[in-house]
């Protein structure tokens, strides 16, 4: 049987991107139909007295998710994954910084036009960017951040692992979450991360 799921992401954030490669690893195994969205961290971060360090980390989280919201509004729902691979791929194994250039590059990686990243410094996009946002946290509640999960219209925040599991301990993840989300009344299994993303065995595409 067919399994529903949709899936919140900010591209800037490595822990929702070792979560969506996982979710990849899962999909063929567990007969996973996924749809993607974007969210918005500086969004979410809006208003909250944040470290000078974050603060400038959030305002260049802008650029990316206006330009996969342009995409997305241009060329559809179908060239959400490969631009967030790309734009991923960069950030986070590569390493290259959030700027204008990178998301050029990974725009070249989709074959879609360079203009596109005249989005990054525009507004033109953000009622869209916004619904999509709110989509996703008025599934879990605003005291969360990126990634969310829906299954089935269960949603929840996460999962935050690394480094990511591959094969049946992926699938056996997936089982357990599943079950722990469909549980009437659960709301939080927590603890403290004690280590840093760690991308290995996510190769580039």
């Amino acid at each position: 049987m067919m399994m529903n799921v949709d899936f919140w992401f900010d591209p800037i954030c490595p822990w929702a991107w070792i979560t969506s490669r996982w979710v990849l690893e899962v999909a063929p195994m567990r007969n996973l139909s996924i749809r993607w969205h974007v969210m918005s961290l500086a969004m979410l971060n809006e208003g909250r007295d944040l470290s000078p360090d974050y603060k400038k980390r959030m305002l260049a989280a802008w650029g990316p998710v206006r330009v996969l919201t342009a995409a997305q509004q241009r060329y559809g729902d179908e060239l959400v994954l490969p631009l967030y691979t790309a734009l991923g791929t960069r950030f986070h194994l590569r390493q290259e910084p959030i700027e204008r250039s990178t998301i050029e590059l990974a725009l070249g990686d989709c074959q879609l036009p360079h203009e596109l990243a005249d989005a990054a410094s525009s507004t033109e996009y953000d009622e869209a960017l916004k619904a999509s946002h709110e989509d996703g946290m008025q599934r879990v509640g605003l005291n969360v951040g990126t990634p969310i999960v829906s299954v089935n219209g269960s949603a929840f925040f996460g999962p935050v692992v690394t480094p990511m599991p591959k094969g049946e301990a992926a699938a056996r993840l997936w089982d357990g979450l599943v079950l722990v989300a469909g549980t009437d009344g659960f709301f939080e299994l927590k603890r403290t991360r004690d280590r840093r993303p760690d991308f290995i065995g996510i190769g580039a595409p």
